[in-house]
């Protein structure tokens, strides 16, 4: 079996306010619909995703998302899983259709529908109903509702391709889920167990609870580098990767990039890993005038590797001269393109001591870095 994903993307999603559809809002460091993709991008059994979106939508929305064929939803969600359908690469027999404002989806609930499908033709996660159900009107409690067999449906709805394909051809109507368009064909769908995190957010309040019950289970952590270098003879400094002219050069083993230094080393820091030295010792001649940016890419990749996003970083320079506010806007591009950031993301700026200390004499440069590294 070929097993691909559908996240659908194309709503509007008006009543959860806000200038974008909901699920292009951010949730911590990441849209709400990077959110719903990754499991899916990540799960050994999932071979390729299909994410459907309003055409009207313009493409920087999703720039954060997993790699995914991208393609234009119709009017109607039926249109809109009908369109991801027709759209799933050649080999596929089962799909996973999952809503984008689901961001909280765990691999555990993906395993639940893939190994049902195993012995039946549907699947889909649900949360049994628990509160006592009222029928009302203008205010008033009207009935009971009996909530015996009651659930509260999730995604993802899992399905055998060609019968979905077969049932959502001879559907009338839009439908708000898969399932019902499944039932409607006769198709046989299994209940397996969802979860109560996995919301669905529709309302602003959603927002924080979506971000209460993800920090429940992210890695936050927050890294600090300082590093000094004197002032020797010269015409330039590096800063931040960028050439300043000046009337002197800082002196170190590298290109003396002190702000680049920080801002590796609290990288570094974040990751337990120690400091550029540990990784790159300036014992070892090889590194002799070396340019920071191999440091700092390598650090980046350390992160990476261990499923760490950086979620921004602030770095101060300490010094009197060069002036660093002509030369900061280039500074945070330098940063944004050597650690795949947006330069929003990157805060450079400086400060002097007040004629204090070894900056104040101008005999070298200090600078601090703080960054913030997200595990999701």
């Amino acid at each position: 079996m070929t097993t691909s994903a559908i996240i659908v993307a194309a709503g509007r999603g008006t009543r959860a306010g806000g200038e974008i559809p909901k699920q292009w809002q951010m949730l911590g460091s990441r849209s709400i619909a990077a959110h719903a993709m990754q499991p899916f991008a990540d799960h050994p059994g999932i071979a390729s995703l299909v994410l459907v979106v309003h055409p009207d939508d313009p493409g920087d929305l999703w720039r954060d998302t997993p790699q995914a064929q991208i393609i234009a939803g119709g009017a109607t969600r039926k249109a809109s899983v009908m369109a991801g359908l027709a759209a799933l690469p050649a080999g596929t027999t089962q799909v996973l259709i999952h809503d984008a404002a689901r961001p909280l989806v765990s691999a555990a609930i993906i395993d639940h529908v893939l190994s049902a499908l195993e012995t039946h033709q549907g699947a889909a996660p649900a949360v049994a109903v628990t509160d006592t159900l009222w029928h009302g009107a203008a205010g008033h409690v009207t009935g009971v509702q009996d909530r015996t067999n009651l659930y509260r449906a999730q995604t993802p709805q899992g399905f055998h391709l060609a019968p979905l394909l077969a049932a959502h051809q001879m559907h009338d109507g839009d439908a708000t889920d898969d399932v019902g368009v499944a039932r409607a064909a006769g198709l046989d769908v299994a209940i397996v167990a969802g979860d109560e995190s996995n919301i669905k957010v529709t309302t602003p309040g959603d927002f924080a609870r979506a971000a209460r019950l993800m920090g429940q289970d992210m890695d936050i952590r927050c890294g600090n580098g300082y590093d000094v270098h004197r002032f020797g003879p010269g015409d330039h400094v590096w800063l931040c990767g960028v050439k300043v002219p000046h009337g002197r050069s800082l002196q170190g083993h590298s290109d003396a990039d002190v702000g680049m230094h920080a801002v590796t080393d609290a990288i570094y820091g974040a990751l337990g890993q120690g400091d550029i030295g540990q990784h790159f010792p300036p014992s070892d001649p090889q590194w002799k005038g070396a340019e920071s940016h191999i440091f700092l890419r390598h650090a980046v990749g350390l992160a990476q590797a261990q499923g760490y996003k950086i979620s921004n970083v602030d770095c101060t320079l300490v010094c009197e001269y060069p002036k660093i506010g002509p030369h900061q806007a280039a500074m945070k591009s330098a940063l944004a393109a050597i650690m795949g950031l947006d330069a929003d993301r990157i805060s450079v700026k400086a400060t002097t001591s007040e004629r204090l200390g070894f900056t104040g004499r101008e005999e070298g440069i200090a600078a601090i870095a703080t960054i913030t590294l997200v595990k999701p």
